[in-house]
């Protein structure tokens, strides 16, 4: 079963008995609200919104694998505060700074105390060591102004998996409070880089969303590129240079091995999964034309070539729904942005603007397909599927390869420095605001969003 698999069961499942300051098992959740109670009312994303985030209380301190209970408290509060914080929603405060709470006020707030800092929402919880040494985090979300709880889960976990118990209560107060899906229990994918920028090592590396958890996949001996998670999460499609041939293989995450989709002597570029991870999408180049393949994930079968006019075709990506395929192309002259039916039909060209246009892909909410496009500097912005609304998100010397957030509300691409040819991984939200840096222990490129986990 998934580590949190029983997240519903476990929702609303712990009070705290204020004068015991112990906690109890609840199969069903509390009474609802009476009507005559404010409801919370979705805002406008943004504008941000002011958050407390103190520590979390130990009702028993306890050792454990990661540490003192009372330590993880304080790092649990830390992660959700800087994920809501680094969302662009919220304003956090917390957890240094703020008093540490008591038992009892994770289940009755001091409202009159928060309202004076002042806050308009408060995360308050708790963590809990059981007999079998699994960690219980309780995750409390109250509207100060209302003085009324909105939001209350609880996650059973190893002790090292501490931080996704703290990134999926942030993903819940995001979306309580946002109406929007969440995506900050998540990994990226993407390049690591090292070395002089005319012989630079390349290797596949993953991390959480927030930079954490790194670690290398391959050793560098022979060249990744242009990383992707498959839909169910479990393995990752990336291409990789062996004696300067190119191959596309598939790396199971779990078991620590990859197995060979298909190689070739000819250039090969950007395998991309289909949203049923059936099909693999590739391009690839022979006799002078670079065209867009498609086969079978399992590598089986012949490739079916889905374009053939005279130029330079790269695929992109898959609608969500699967019916249609972005890429790129210069049949026209120069390299622009078609779309085409999945099995190849009815290409057209969506791209207008000035200069050339580049590596497509589709969001998640299949509303937008975000873009490079190239007049000088290298920008990432995004246009409507039929390419009307083209708005430029970044503004800087060469930014490149947008990927999407599972929620489809924030772009993540890399960005080269002019120079030294440093490259790094940003991310921005879909008003071209809150754009910040991803901590990476090298340069990073082609990054590549994962959806959220199960």
């Amino acid at each position: 079963m998934s580590l949190f698999a029983r997240n519903r069961k476990l929702a609303f499942f712990l009070l705290f008995i204020l004068g015991t300051q112990t906690a109890i098992a609840q199969t069903t959740p509390p009474a609802a609200p009476a009507s005559d109670e404010p409801e919370l009312v979705e805002f406008d994303t943004s504008k941000t919104r002011s958050i407390a985030v103190p520590a979390l209380v130990a009702p028993a301190p306890a050792d454990t694998a990661a540490g003192n209970s009372v330590a993880l408290g304080r790092q649990i509060a830390e992660v959700i505060s800087s994920d809501l914080r680094a969302s662009g929603v919220f304003e956090t405060q917390g957890p240094n700074g703020l008093r540490a709470i008591t038992v009892p006020e994770v289940a009755t707030p001091q409202f009159d105390y928060w309202k004076s800092r002042p806050v308009e929402q408060l995360v308050q919880g708790f963590v809990r060591v059981g007999g079998d040494g699994n960690l219980t985090v309780g995750c409390y979300l109250y509207d100060v102004g209302f003085g009324n709880e909105t939001t209350r889960l609880g996650f059973n976990v190893p002790p090292r998996e501490w931080r996704r118990a703290a990134h999926k209560c942030a993903d819940a107060i995001y979306s309580r409070l946002t109406g929007e899906l969440p995506f900050f229990d998540s990994r990226i994918a993407y390049i690591a880089e090292s070395g002089p920028k005319n012989k630079r090592t390349k290797r596949l590396a993953i991390m959480d969303s927030d930079g954490a958890n790194h670690r290398f996949i391959t050793n560098g001996q022979s060249t990744a590129l242009t990383p992707r998670f498959s839909p169910n999460y479990k393995s990752i499609l990336y291409l990789s240079y062996v004696d300067g041939n190119p191959r596309i293989y598939v790396y199971d995450i779990d078991a620590g091995r990859q197995r060979l989709i298909t190689q070739s002597t000819s250039p090969t570029f950007a395998p991309r999964w289909s949203p049923d991870g059936q099909t693999i999408l590739y391009s690839m180049a022979v006799s002078g034309n670079t065209d867009v393949y498609k086969i079978a994930a399992s590598g089986n079968g012949t490739p079916v070539k889905l374009t053939s006019s005279p130029g330079i075709d790269v695929g992109g990506s898959f609608s969500p729904d699967g019916r249609q395929i972005v890429f790129e192309s210069d049949r026209s002259g120069s390299q622009q942005v078609y779309v085409m039916n999945a099995d190849g039909s009815n290409q057209r060209r969506i791209s207008f603007g000035s200069g050339r246009y580049a590596t497509p892909e589709w969001s998640p909410r299949a509303d937008l397909i975000a873009f490079t496009r190239i007049a000088g500097d290298f920008r990432v912005g995004t246009m409507r599927p039929d390419g009307s609304g083209e708005r430029l998100l970044t503004d800087s010397w060469q930014d490149e390869g947008p990927t999407w957030a599972p929620n489809g509300r924030v772009i993540q691409f890399f960005r080269t420095a002019k120079g030294s040819g440093k490259t790094s991984i940003w991310q921005v939200d879909l008003t071209g605001s809150n754009e910040r840096q991803l901590p990476t222990p090298i340069d990073g490129s082609d990054p590549a969003w994962g959806p959220v986990l199960p």
